[in-house]
């Protein structure tokens, strides 16, 4: 059984008991959390298809709050002007565990 569910402007296709990575929510370690915007729920063979969502719930456990994705590295350039700008970014994100579909 798998779901594809939208969080934070983002679709994912989650299972029971998957861990992934969102971008961050404002909750602490071990707080419950509910989508109810899940848009597809497919079950052995049998695929139900929101207009635009369903009536279903995706209940998730917040098990790491705040972690940093990677570097990325933003490099600006003109050339044969002495123009250079380096700057770098790490997008927080919240890792979290998926408990329900129901």
């Amino acid at each position: 059984m798998y779901a594809i569910v939208e969080i934070k402007g983002q679709q994912f296709k989650v299972t029971e008991g998957q861990e992934i990575f969102v971008h961050h929510l404002n909750a602490a370690q071990g707080d419950k959390v509910t989508f109810d915007r899940v848009l597809l729920v497919a079950n052995d063979g049998s695929c139900q298809i929101g207009t635009p969502t369903l009536e279903k719930k995706v209940e998730v456990t917040v098990l790491d709050p705040r972690v940093q994705g990677d570097k990325v590295i933003v490099f600006k350039k003109k050339r044969r002007k002495g123009y250079r700008v380096k700057n770098g970014h790490r997008q927080q994100f919240t890792k979290i565990k998926i408990d329900s579909i129901a």
